[in-house]
Formats: C-alpha cells, sequence, structure tokens
C-alpha cells in the first residue's frame, strides 16, 4: 500500500509542493531579522520620500520578502491542483513547524554556552561574542514572531477564498487574475497585519506611520506578484506535462467542486 501511494504521481507531487512551502516559509521567518535596501541592491543610492505625511521613507525591506512571493505563487498552484482544504492543510503545517522552530530557537537561546571556547572563537572575522551574536539572529521579538504567524495564517486563508471567488466567475479561463489577484489582495492583508502587531501595538507607532511604511512594503509585494505571474504559467505547464492532461483536468475540478462543501 505504502508503494502505491509513493508511487502516485499527484501524492509525490503534492508532497513536494508541502516540503517546499514549509521550508520556504521557515527560511523567510529566520532570515526576515536582516533588513536591505532595495535601491542599492538595485545599484542605485536611496532617496527619501514622503507618504501620507510619513518623511524619510526609502525601500528598506527585511530578507524575507525576498521568498515570500514563491510562498503566494504555490499557495496558488496548490489552490489550483488540489483546492482549498489542502492549502489550509499546509498552513497550518506551516504555522505549527514554524513555532516550533521558534521555541527551539529560544531554547538553544537560554542554553549555557561553552565559554572556553565557542563564544570567542570568530573574533578575527568581526565577533567578540558568538553567545550574543546567535542570540540576536536567533532571537526576534516575541512580537515580531507572533504577528509574522497571525499575518501568514490570515493572509493565506484570504487568498484561499478570493481565488476561489474569482475563478468562480472565470472559471479555467484567466489563471494570471486569479493567482495575481488573490495575492495582491492578501498581501496587502499581510504587510498591514504585521505591521500593526509588531510596531503600532508592540511599538507603539502612529497609524500614520503604520500605513505609510505598510504601502511602501505593498508597493513591492505587488509589483513583485505581477513580475512573477509569467512563472504561474510555467509551473503549470510542467505539471501538466508530468501528470497529464486528462489528470489535471479531474484534479482542477475536484479542487474547484471541494469549494461547495
Amino acid at each position: 500500500m505504502i508503494k502505491n501511494i509513493l508511487k502516485d504521481k499527484p501524492t509525490k507531487l503534492f508532497l513536494f509542493m508541502t516540503a517546499f512551502f514549509v521550508a520556504n516559509a521557515l527560511i523567510a521567518e529566520c532570515i526576515g531579522g536582516k533588513l536591505f535596501s532595495l535601491e542599492r541592491a538595485l545599484g542605485f543610492e536611496p532617496h527619501p520620500f514622503s507618504l501620507l505625511g510619513e518623511e524619510g521613507l526609502t525601500y528598506t525591506l527585511t530578507c524575507g520578502v525576498l521568498l515570500w512571493p514563491l510562498e503566494f505563487i504555490m499557495t496558488d498552484i496548490v489552490n489550483e491542483y488540489y483546492g482549498p482544504k489542502a492549502v489550509r492543510r499546509i498552513s497550518y503545517i506551516a504555522v505549527s513547524l514554524i513555532s516550533y522552530a521558534f521555541f527551539m530557537f529560544y531554547f538553544a537561546i537560554r542554553i549555557a554556552p561553552n565559554k572556553e571556547f565557542w563564544i570567542t572563537s570568530n573574533v578575527k572575522e568581526g565577533v567578540p561574542d558568538m553567545q550574543a551574536a546567535f542570540s540576536v539572529i536567533f532571537g526576534q521579538g516575541m512580537w515580531i514572531i507572533f504577528a509574522s504567524l497571525v499575518a501568514f495564517l490570515v493572509s493565506q486563508l484570504l487568498d484561499v477564498w478570493v481565488f476561489h471567488k474569482i475563478k468562480k466567475v472565470t472559471g479555467e479561463k484567466k489563471v494570471w487574475l486569479r493567482a495575481t489577484g488573490s495575492t495582491m489582495i492578501s498581501q496587502f492583508i499581510d504587510s498591514f497585519i504585521v505591521l500593526f502587531i509588531a510596531f503600532k501595538i508592540g511599538k507603539d507607532w502612529t497609524y500614520q506611520r503604520t500605513l505609510s511604511v505598510c504601502l511602501v512594503n505593498y508597493s513591492y509585494k505587488a509589483a513583485m506578484a505581477l513580475l512573477l505571474t509569467p512563472l504561474i504559467y510555467l509551473i503549470e505547464n510542467r505539471i501538466e506535462n508530468y501528470l497529464g492532461k486528462e489528470t489535471t483536468a479531474k484534479m482542477k475540478a475536484a479542487a474547484m467542486g471541494e469549494d461547495h462543501e
């Protein structure tokens, strides 16, 4: 029985997608503590601007945003072939495992370090205290962790709902509309929830600053959603070649029918 399950192509594909989805989300959370300048990454100096009365804004983003667009693409692909229940299931798995990972990070930070060798082992590389460095890198603030997990789960569930609402109207046509449309709506909610919980509640930011920074972050995410739209067609084409047209047609029909259960 196990051999038959593991030989089943739709099952193998779902296992791969689930593993990629969870790993990608966990990596994004882990590297999210580093900020980078999008302007400098593109080769030019930042030019601060104002938005909603908030001065000095630039495209300073977390490294996590480099991976989140792929997460929402995977959401739409799983939604297309396996339905909303599958998306919800892998979302719950991702949140559970990310929570577990942060618990283990906290445990690793609190455990007594080796003082004889490890703490000063990278002084020549400019890191005088490895315990402090380890704590800063892996010990993200609780507000940020909580905000990130809530935003991720809410935006995922919203993405599923919007995707199927659009698909009910368009049918099998206009993949770009339901995929990009659901992503752009859910990404805005994701951006706002993170900033609202982590900085409006956690750091007492004003609503003006929260919303202005949200719009800056969202503009990047929206641009990436549009730029990566061709990738959705490429992935769907590869899936159809792997599973066959008949199987993919049945899977899409079943995924759409699941929304009516």
